[in-house]
């Protein structure tokens, strides 16, 4: 029996391993910043099937290993969640993990603990076929990601000291291979007034009145912000505003804007800042990137900047050639190579370390953060075909 067939044929064998796994994750609350109990239920997944070691970092990220080799691969899941939002949307309990016509529902089950249970499984099978060659695979669950992309992946690199040569994000990409998504950053603008009675507003300076030329302006500004073929438009828009105010009687003595800036490719953040401050109406205007300073659930407090540098891949990079290869192994044609339209991990990975990153995941990212959160049984087998076979394939290729 050839390799593929023995992969494809444990893949099918470990299905319901990975949907009772997968099940177990959603039933256990996990939004950033509160991953503990998930993180142990990994630990708990990975050690009954084989992995050679397993380690949870200061941080509190998962790293369980395979392999010794020269060449590193990891394969990373973030496994915290974003909240449930309003639960009256929910037609299923949101931690239940229910299971109905072959499709797992419920908080994490596409973005994006399911490739978690694809990826360890995979593991096993890499084990159990004694496929480890001359590479150390890494499967990685993450914490974080919803709050700060990236930030888990700057601490494996700089504290952990663990650096891949090449990285898959397993976020949903509906079986698809992605090379790459637009940056973004959060900035915002203040302005600065003179507060003084409300019923002679002529005796100060309102900052909310000297705010106004600058939204217009952003306004402005996304429409002619640069665009690029494969990655699409930048973007800059608003999203949040706020004041300060003596009273409610009173002009306001400041206000402030928050931006969600989307970075398309020869965009950074220099760029992004210099924009805003060059509107008409913001030359004393405050232009600040913001800095994410939040403990983590272990207590770690590890501040960055709220930079995500947008990342692509060139086609014909070896790892991406190395996937695609995979994929017509695996699943007998041709893939779609395309792009996320959020971000990921790869903020880190690729944009910020350069480091050779794909992306390769089940599920659909049209279920992330909704109610509807899903993930067909199916993708989850089909993920793990793809992440047993791709480590030989890849070093083969090398």
């Amino acid at each position: 029996m050839e390799l593929k067939d023995r992969i494809l044929e444990l893949s099918e064998k470990y299905k319901n391993d990975m949907v009772n796994f997968l099940r177990d994750m959603i039933r256990i609350p996990s939004t950033s910043c509160n991953e503990a109990k998930v993180i142990q239920r990994i630990k708990e997944e990975m050690m009954k099937v084989g992995f050679d070691e397993v380690i949870v970092d200061k941080m509190g990220n998962i790293l369980g290993r395979i392999g010794n080799g020269k060449t590193v691969i990891a394969m990373d899941a973030h496994i915290d969640t974003v909240d449930v939002g309003d639960s009256d949307l929910w037609k299923v309990d949101p931690f239940e993990g229910d299971l109905r016509d072959g499709i797992i529902y419920g908080r994490g089950a596409s973005d994006q603990e399911g490739g978690m249970a694809s990826m360890v499984y995979a593991g096993k099978i890499i084990k159990e076929l004694g496929l480890e060659g001359d590479y150390t695979l890494y499967v990685t669950g993450t914490v974080m990601e919803e709050d700060c992309d990236g930030l888990c992946w700057q601490y494996i690199i700089e504290q952990d000291k663990i650096v891949p040569d090449y990285v898959v994000i397993t976020e949903p990409t509906n079986l698809n291979i992605y090379r790459g998504h637009r940056g973004r950053m959060e900035m915002i603008v203040t302005t600065k007034g003179v507060s003084c009675h409300g019923s002679a507003p002529e005796r100060g300076e309102n900052a909310i009145y000297k705010m106004n030329p600058i939204i217009q302006g952003i306004e402005e500004l996304n429409n002619r912000l640069k665009d690029d073929e494969f990655l699409g438009k930048g973007t800059v828009t608003v999203t949040q505003i706020f004041f300060k105010s003596p009273s409610q009687c009173a002009v306001p003595d400041e206000c402030t804007i928050q931006l969600d800036r989307r970075l398309t490719r020869g965009e950074t953040l220099e760029s992004a800042v210099q924009e805003i401050k060059s509107i008409k109406g913001a030359e004393e205007a405050i232009v600040e990137v913001l800095t994410y300073a939040q403990p983590s659930y272990t207590g770690l407090v590890y501040p960055t900047e709220k930079y995500y540098p947008t990342w692509v891949i060139e086609e014909d990079h070896p790892l991406v050639q190395a996937a695609v290869k995979t994929y017509t192994e695996v699943f007998d044609s041709e893939p779609k190579v395309d792009k996320w339209t959020f971000s990921t991990n790869g903020v880190a990975t690729m944009g910020r370390f350069g480091i050779p990153t794909i992306g390769f995941g089940p599920a659909n990212e049209v279920y992330a953060h909704s109610p509807m959160d899903q993930i067909p049984v199916v993708h989850l087998v089909e993920a793990c075909k793809f992440y047993a076979l791709l480590p030989q394939l890849l070093i083969k290729d090398k």
